[in-house]
């Protein structure tokens, strides 16, 4: 038979069905060049390397208090993180079809912790989450979230990252009994010092140190999981040293390092779906709560944005414009995660650029997903294991993460132009030195307006930068503002 004759034949004959069936047609598998193996191994991969999250939010949220003393079950958090985890990265691969997964955000669950909860209860801080969430459902069905996006400057938004980073890097040292705060009583100006009085003391200071010297020993190594081993293993010698040494119990912070009686328990979700959706409103106002679900929805909108670009170039995914397949279901589903992570008082989710592991490993469609999200939601039984990691064993991760955010953004930010970089720079200490990220994003917005202002460059400040820089302002200025009006 002629080559012709052949091509005629085969032109008459339906296309061969790909070899994954419908799996395979859902997912777009081998149309994008991966196969139902590698998405499995890519899952596995992308878990093992945020696993840690399962451990460190409970002990992020867990530290701190609401406005009525209140702190919140380590056990019934482990459920919540773990949970929450496992919805919504399923549902950013079965909707969006993007190898992504989905946690509690760092840095903003710092916000719910430390902002938040102390001006209210801990139902209604996860109820700004939860508008957060929505918020951010509305911008992309909108098409507002690019638009707000855009009113950012691009220094502004790295040096907002950076600032997350040094905040979380602070809450480490702290939590982990590395830096302490001096009492007022001590009359000193020097509000923090080296572990108790200026000098180290404790097992439990060692077995961080401990961590996080071998943490970053992996990093430099490029060990895959490389935040995870380090918390297992830091964990087992903090086993060790409290079965041999007499240590103290409040040494450790929340959890003990001890071994567990039992692996595996039912989960506990007694946290799940205790919010207050407008309950916040009533104890703070309605202009400090607007700019708390504004903080919210700005800490986790920018690096959920690059998380998702980043991840899809990695990917191949992208186009010749950069864009995404499916950008405007991905974006949906951040926003979902977003507020789902609130409903079962986890705080927010957001994409995890961990995910990266399981692109390396041949990942390419949300299949891998399915493979990340069950194990998060097999995780749910093992929550014996998850509350033995102490305080000491979980917060090198915070480091780490820290030092990761400020090496992949310094150097975006363009120092020469004093426009950009002193707001930056006031961004970026006002975060970690006023404990609050709110702080930092409103002194880098007004501080933007007002250089270029001064520098006559007032045609580039966008209108909608312009209306978020007066709302911070009458956040600054509100106890001024409520005295002129005799409303304190």
């Amino acid at each position: 038979m002629s080559s012709s004759a052949s091509a005629a034949v085969e032109a008459q004959q339906p296309p061969q069905e790909p070899s994954g069936g419908l799996l395979d047609r859902y997912f777009r598998i081998t149309e994008r060049g991966s196969s139902i193996a590698r998405e499995v191994r890519g899952g596995l991969a992308t878990f093992f390397a945020m696993a840690y999250i399962i451990v460190l939010n409970p002990i992020i949220l867990g530290s701190g208090h609401d406005k009525f003393g209140h702190q919140l079950n380590n056990a019934q958090l482990v459920t919540a993180t773990a949970l929450m985890a496992g919805l919504s990265t399923v549902l950013m691969g079965a909707i969006g079809n993007i190898p992504i997964a989905c946690a509690a955000g760092l840095g903003i669950n710092a916000v719910v912790s430390l902002q938040l909860a102390p001006k209210m209860s801990w139902p209604d801080a996860m109820g700004m989450v939860v508008l957060a969430g929505l918020a951010l459902m509305i911008l992309v069905a909108s098409g507002l979230r690019q638009r707000v996006m855009d009113a950012i400057p691009n220094g502004l938004r790295r040096a907002i990252a950076i600032g997350i980073g040094m905040f979380i890097s602070l809450i480490g040292l702290v939590d982990s009994g590395f830096v302490s705060r001096n009492p007022d009583a001590a009359h000193t100006t020097v509000p923090m010092s080296l572990g108790q009085g200026g000098q180290l003391h404790g097992w439990p200071v060692l077995v961080f140190a401990f961590g996080l010297a071998l943490t970053f020993i992996l990093l430099v190594r490029k060990t895959s999981g490389a935040i995870l081993i380090g918390i297992v293993v830091t964990t087992f010698l903090a086993i060790l040293i409290n079965e041999m040494a007499v240590i103290p119990d409040l040494s450790w912070g929340l959890s003990i390092p001890r071994i567990p009686d039992k692996i595996v328990a039912a989960p506990d979700f007694g946290l799940i779906g205790d919010v207050n959706l407008f309950g916040g409103f009533h104890e703070v106002g309605y202009l400090t709560g607007c700019l708390f679900v504004f903080t919210v929805l700005l800490s986790g909108f920018f690096d959920a944005m690059g998380t998702i670009i980043g991840v899809g170039e990695e990917a191949g995914l992208t186009n010749a414009n950069g864009q995404l397949p499916n950008m405007g279901k991905i974006l949906m589903m951040d926003g979902v995660a977003v507020a789902a992570g609130g409903l079962g008082s986890a705080s927010a989710n957001t994409c995890f650029v961990e995910s990266t592991a399981g692109v390396g490993e041949g990942a390419r469609t949300g299949l891998a997903n399915m493979m990340t999200g069950g194990l998060f939601l097999l995780a749910l039984i093992f929550t014996p294991l998850a509350t033995v990691v102490p305080s000491q064993a979980a917060t090198p991760a915070l480091l780490v993460v820290g030092f990761l955010i400020m090496a992949s953004n310094v150097r975006e930010i363009d120092w020469s132009d004093f426009t950009i970089a002193i707001p930056a720079f006031l961004t970026i200490v006002t975060m970690p030195f006023t404990y609050s990220i709110t702080n930092g994003i409103g002194i880098g917005v007004l501080a933007f307006i007002l250089l270029r202002i001064a520098d006559r460059r007032i045609r580039e400040i966008p209108w909608l930068l312009n209306v978020v820089g007066a709302c911070f302002l009458v956040y600054f200025m509100l106890d001024p503002i409520e005295q002129l009006l005799g409303a304190k």
